[in-house]
């Protein structure tokens, strides 16, 4: 099982567990986190940790293997983009728990949630450009809204990694903690305990009242063009 969906007194838990591929994502397993979302949701939970199992990488991105073949047309209707896009409107209390790694589509995963609770060895990564493609699950449209654009740029256009403690001073994250998955529960647990879940809701509205769909239609274009600039490459190349 690819995604563990679990609930305890309001407080809903979403666990990757594929340790092998650092918790590389294909349709299948987006699938799977949306249909436990929405579980969860129906379930009554209040607030929902997102994390993964095993000390190595909170989530390595898309499996690389499950992008052969991508062409302009699947750009346009991002599966990933849609997962996470249902994440960050959820009418829940997100929070990540990164206890390593949070690269590529990994990394936009964690910034679709509503906080992200950060332990010493996480890191957000955005390396996309470098394999001429863009961080179009959200990463362009979250991450300067999250951080700044200055920084952004330099994760974005610069290959610059955000360590945890980078995280935590930029208001990305809460840390870094020794353990973030027990933290990042406590602050879940804490939450329900102490906050009306309409208020929650309704305040969780306003605050992202802005209008990300056209950057993130934005995102899906260019990633059409760059997937097409790829396929022509490769024909001429073979």
């Amino acid at each position: 099982m690819p995604i563990h969906v679990a609930i305890h007194e309001r407080v809903g838990a979403l666990t990757l567990d594929r340790p092998r591929k650092a918790h590389a994502y294909d349709s299948a397993h987006l699938r799977a986190l949306a249909a436990g979302l929405t579980q969860l949701v129906a379930d009554g939970a209040v607030a929902v940790v997102i994390g993964s199992t095993g000390e190595g990488a909170f989530c390595g991105g898309a499996d690389l293997d499950a992008l052969t073949g991508r062409g302009p047309l699947d750009a346009l209707d991002l599966l990933s983009q849609r997962v996470f896009d249902q994440i960050a409107r959820a009418p829940v209390v997100t929070i990540a728990a990164l206890h390593g790694a949070a690269v590529a589509g990994g990394c936009e995963l964690a910034l679709a949630c509503d906080l992200r609770v950060v332990g010493p060895k996480a890191r957000f990564t955005l390396p996309e450009t470098r394999l001429g493609l863009i961080p179009a699950a959200g990463g362009c449209t979250r991450l300067p809204r999250l951080v700044g654009p200055s920084v952004a740029k330099q994760v974005i256009l610069a290959g610059r990694s955000l360590s945890a403690d980078d995280a935590a001073r930029f208001g990305l994250a809460i840390g870094p903690v020794d353990d973030a998955r027990a933290e990042a529960r406590a602050l879940a647990e804490r939450v329900v305990a102490h906050h009306d879940p309409v208020a929650l809701r309704l305040a969780k509205g306003v605050i992202d009242a802005t209008d990300d769909q056209a950057s993130l239609q934005a995102e899906r274009v260019a990633e059409a063009l760059l997937y097409a600039r790829r396929a022509e490459r490769d024909a001429g190349g073979s």
